[in-house]
């Protein structure tokens, strides 16, 4: 299992932003990070490019630091990847759903974004070998008293969870969340929380340390909800790209450098 803290590199990147095609991109140290218009298909063609969707609010895994370039963990994985491959990364960031429906119907090449590997999901994609572990945490407004304890979780209990996630699917179908508030992004849920409109928030555990790194009124229970695995999303039948992601992600995991790059992403 890889384990880690917290927050993310300050190190300031030249960009060039053009538009084209529909697209807005910001190109920085050989990576581009795509915001596809309104209407843009964002297809993937074989153009010297390998495309990547994520939700750039996951940090260590990716966020961005001037709103624009989308950095993390898994950003530095696909910039590997890429690089044996040899092609150019380009990292479109879109809803955490959106990031998985992209894959699905082709529109990318694959999708790195904390996705957990779940029976459902790999009925609907195919999966690379897992590159980490993570625990799913509560997070709970440490003046509201609502949630003392992960025990304490009941169907009752008013959630916040980032839509399309296994923290989502849990409430529903192992919690059976009577009142369940889904959220495009955690920051959202954060807010929520903060202002008392919900009870508590269950998510990844480092995303939720840098969370409460952030919010001094927030803090994350002790004890975790339950423990899953993240690996890359790849379109259904898609073989020969899903072979060369394990060739790279197995040297990575057998070097250390997954847990490097989390390093570097978790200390300033």
């Amino acid at each position: 299992m890889v384990f880690s803290m917290a927050a993310c590199g300050n190190k300031e990147e030249k960009k060039e932003t053009t538009k084209a095609a529909g697209k807005e991109t910001t190109k920085a140290a050989g990576t581009e990070t795509t915001k596809a218009a309104e209407g843009s298909e964002g297809e993937s063609k074989d153009s010297g490019k390998l495309i990547m969707a994520t939700e750039a609010g996951f940090a260590p895994y990716e966020y961005t630091e001037d709103g624009e370039t989308v950095m993390g963990v898994d950003v530095d994985i696909a910039q590997e990847i890429a690089k044996a491959m040899g092609k150019e990364l380009e990292v479109q960031n879109m809803t955490f759903d959106g990031a998985l429906l992209a894959v699905q119907q082709g529109k990318v090449d694959f999708a790195a974004a904390g996705i957990s590997i779940s029976p459902d999901r790999e009925k609907q994609m195919d999966f690379s070998i897992e590159y980490t572990t993570s625990k799913q945490v509560v997070v709970v407004n440490k003046n509201a008293n609502r949630v003392a304890s992960v025990d304490d979780l009941t169907a009752d209990t008013v959630v916040g969870v980032q839509t399309g996630t296994v923290a989502d699917i849990y409430c529903q179908d192992d919690l059976g969340t009577k009142d369940l508030k889904q959220y495009g992004k955690f920051m959202e849920a954060a807010m929520d929380l903060k202002n008392d409109k919900i009870d508590c928030i269950i998510m990844d555990a480092l995303p939720a340390e840098e969370m409460v790194k952030e919010n001094d009124d927030l803090a994350v229970l002790d004890k975790e909800v339950f423990t899953d695995r993240y690996a890359i999303a790849v379109k259904k039948g898609n073989t020969e790209l899903l072979e060369q992601i394990n060739e790279v992600l197995q040297k990575l995991v057998d070097e250390g450098k997954v847990e490097e790059f989390i390093v570097n992403h978790t200390t300033k």
